[in-house]
């Protein structure tokens, strides 16, 4: 199946928004994002409470002080993604009725987005101590590196490097 050209599908996108009722569209990207932070957020818990549990071991006690502050660095880092994944949530609770829809959904984003760079901290520190106790503190450097780097690019470096390239795309077209 032929891909769609960017222009084209743009522009019926812009369309069907301009069809779109301000309620309407905050309702549906509320939605979006509330979908979105329900699949963020089991993982998180589930990472967080692995760190927890890991904390009670007799392994534990073996770490080195860099692994022990890796390890915490990751624990905070998880704490921290879902604290900004649950917050939508929680201030939605507190708002729903009170006609705030859009700055929810735009505090939302904000949140979901510094929730994303913390939990990949997070996932950072997990590759960096389990590689470093498989394998060795070079080798946990490299690969965690590489994760992160792999990381940065699929969640953030290709929707700004598209973004980037609209915005040409729109000073090229005003010229």
């Amino acid at each position: 199946m032929p891909m769609a050209d960017p222009d084209q599908a743009q522009a019926s996108v812009e369309q069907e928004e301009s069809k779109e009722e301000l309620k309407e569209r905050l309702e549906r990207e509320h939605g979006e994002l509330l979908e979105e932070l329900r699949s963020l957020i089991p993982g998180a818990e589930v990472l967080f409470g692995f760190l927890l549990a890991i904390r009670f071991t007799a392994e534990f006690g073996n770490l080195t002080d860099a692994q022990r502050y890796v390890y915490y660095v990751t624990l905070l880092s998880t704490a921290t993604a879902l604290v900004c994944f649950l917050a939508p949530a929680a201030y939605h609770r507190i708002r729903f009725r009170a006609g705030d829809k859009e700055y929810m959904v735009r505090k939302g984003n904000r949140e979901a987005i510094a929730g994303s760079v913390a939990i990949s901290i997070a996932f950072t520190g997990v590759i960096y101590l389990v590689t470093d106790l498989v394998f060795g503190t070079s080798q946990a450097i490299t690969v965690a590196a590489g994760s992160f780097a792999l990381i940065a690019w699929l969640w953030w470096g290709i929707a700004l490097y598209r973004a980037w390239q609209d915005r040409q795309q729109a000073s090229s077209r005003r010229e």
